[in-house]
């Protein structure tokens, strides 16, 4: 595979920092963003030469917009970018505030629509390009509902990135627009949600290196959407095909 230029968001930690590591192992150049300016030095520096933090508020136009612009300064060319930054909350519907929805609709929602409108019409200029956006598949299926406003978040999400694919499939077929919809992943998301998470998670947990893995295949070979866990897609069918039913045994097994 020919190297590319990728942009990473959250990068600085989880599956952001795990799939820098791996296209950096094979001789992509990155520009890796985060807020957290010594957690992501310290990955750029595992990354080699060919890596460059950008300290990034992802919530802020411009700082996305810098990030594009110090990107192409320094390596010319932008290949895939990749919309990862995300917070969890551990807060049900009727516990939320005005400030969780802000913090985590910034964080989640803001910061995808951001990247989107900052690189596609650089890539609407070349003609090609790869946007991925990570969302959940909590997007999909109500499975936890303490991470009620992270899933609408998620929701939203995957809608803005259908919508953008749907609008440039005709005139733009060279760009690609993927969407990765991971499960349960071992990562700190749990410990730095807003409100904690209440009760443990009963699914197949996978780790950043397996989900990094997946990803990197998707760079390679674009598709639409990525499921990370194989459990999820039937769940996802399962939903849509008798929701009142899957209610009804989510309620059930939330007692056991």
């Amino acid at each position: 595979m020919d190297s590319k230029v990728i942009v990473i968001t959250g990068a600085s930690s989880g599956i952001g920092a795990a799939l820098a590591l791996k296209l950096a192992a094979e001789g992509h150049r990155l520009a890796l963003a985060a807020r957290r300016e010594k957690e992501l030095g310290e990955v750029a520096a595992r990354c080699g030469a060919h890596a460059m933090a950008v300290v990034t508020d992802v919530t802020c136009r411009r700082d996305m917009e810098r990030l594009r612009e110090e990107t192409l300064r320094q390596f010319e060319a932008i290949d895939v970018w990749v919309n990862n930054a995300g917070r969890g909350i551990g807060k049900r519907v009727l516990e939320l505030t005005d400030d969780d929805f802000d913090a985590i609709l910034n964080v989640n929602l803001r910061s995808v629509l951001y990247g989107m409108q900052v690189i596609i019409p650089y890539f609407q200029q070349r003609g090609t390009g790869h946007l991925v956006n990570v969302s959940s598949y909590l997007g999909r299926v109500p499975f936890m509902t303490y991470r009620s406003l992270y899933s609408a978040a998620k929701s939203a999400v995957n809608s803005l990135t259908a919508n953008l694919r749907i609008d440039l499939r005709q005139s733009y077929p060279g760009i690609s627009v993927s969407l990765v919809l991971p499960g349960a992943v071992a990562t700190d998301f749990a410990k730095h949600a807003l409100g904690g998470t209440p009760q443990p998670v009963k699914t197949m947990i996978q780790t950043t290196e397996e989900v990094a893995s997946l990803m990197v295949a998707l760079i390679h070979k674009p598709q639409p959407e990525l499921y990370t866990n194989p459990l999820n897609p039937q769940m996802v069918k399962d939903y849509f095909a008798d929701i009142p039913g899957f209610e009804a045994r989510m309620n059930n097994s939330s007692r056991d």
